[in-house]
């Protein structure tokens, strides 16, 4: 089981995350020391890389966005997030992204 990983019994998958706003394209960018990076095309500037980053990871695991929220990080380049009522296979296909 991969470290930046974890799933909860609820089902609910936590992700540790090292950001890289303002890239030329969003994307997973593979793994950063204990962390999934991932580089966003918004800039760090008023939240829009924390809503860009949400919005990424909502339509990845297929979940609305209100079912991603940051735990910490906020102003922050490594970042925890929660992901509720994600799909069996969602794990997986995250930990390909590595």
């Amino acid at each position: 089981m991969s470290d930046w990983l974890r799933e909860a019994a609820d089902g609910s998958l936590t992700l540790t995350l090292h950001i890289q706003p303002g890239a030329k394209k969003t994307g997973f960018a593979g793994l950063h020391g204990e962390a999934m990076k991932i580089r966003l095309a918004a800039p760090p500037v008023d939240g829009k890389a924390n809503a860009a980053l949400c919005a990424f990871l909502a339509d990845f695991c297929k979940v609305p966005k209100s079912a991603v929220s940051l735990i910490s990080g906020e102003t922050s380049r490594a970042k925890r997030v929660r992901v509720d009522g994600a799909a069996a296979g969602v794990a997986a296909r995250l930990r390909e992204q590595a």
